[in-house]
């Protein structure tokens, strides 16, 4: 049983940066599941489509992997001894409480494909023969100025046909729209439990923690890191998810 998150539930003096810490990790499956539309669909979709990706003896990486759900996805859906005991899925995340917390679960699960967990920034991690690279709602975490050289870097591991998925919290160019579809998910997070305090200290701890950006801006990196077909295959409100393809 995931506890209920209620970080925020109480009026605080100081609203601190919001961080990845032994509090979130206790709470993150239900915080992110109340807090992100789609969240559980897009995590089964990413296992279907790396069971369409993944290749032989490649590598899989899941950078920013909180608590493994789309490691376990992914496992769960490659779970076949011929086709991919030769393959690895390699798990990073910079927030120790995360890792410890994910190996539990990870470890809770067997399967064929075998899996490192690793507690690593993932701008320092060197990925080689990769046919998978997952980025869920992670990049928004990194500075914007590392942001095309983490790309890069992912292009420069990816094997030829490799496929980046980038999942993304998104802003829009259009301040109209962008004040709608803001008021539509702070809906949606209400009918999921939160209180108004909820989602105004929350959205003050991640002011300037979390960062994100238009469409068109990921579009554009992603072609200067390198990726010459992208598009986006998932979205609801202003969570997007694109794939980009070496």
């Amino acid at each position: 049983m995931h506890q209920k998150d209620s970080i925020f539930a109480e009026l605080k003096n100081t609203i601190e940066p919001f961080r990845f810490d032994q509090q979130v990790a206790e709470v993150f499956d239900d915080m992110i599941k109340r807090s992100v539309p789609g969240y559980e669909v897009l995590v089964e979709l990413l296992a279907l489509l790396a069971k369409q990706v993944v290749t032989p003896g490649s590598h899989i990486y899941d950078l920013g992997s909180s608590l493994g759900a789309v490691s376990i996805a992914i496992r769960r859906q490659l779970d076949q001894k011929d086709k991919y005991s030769h393959c690895h899925l390699y798990a990073y995340d910079n927030s120790a409480a995360m890792v410890d917390k994910s190996r539990l679960l990870l470890n809770a699960y067997q399967s064929n494909l075998p899996i490192s967990v690793e507690q690593n920034d993932i701008r320092h991690v060197a990925m080689t023969n990769a046919s998978l690279v997952v980025l869920n709602f992670t990049l928004q975490f990194i500075p914007i100025d590392d942001r095309l050289n983490l790309l890069k870097s992912i292009y420069d591991g990816l094997n030829p046909g490799g496929v980046l998925v980038l999942s993304e919290k998104l802003s829009f160019t259009d301040q109209h729209v962008d004040k709608l579809i803001i008021n539509l998910h702070e809906d949606f997070k209400r009918k999921q439990g939160y209180s108004e305090l909820e989602i105004s200290q929350k959205r003050e701890a991640l002011q300037n923690v979390m960062v994100p950006e238009s469409v068109e801006a990921h579009r554009t990196r992603l072609k200067e890191a390198g990726f010459s077909h992208v598009d986006t295959w998932f979205q609801q409100y202003n969570f997007m998810s694109l794939i980009a393809i070496k």
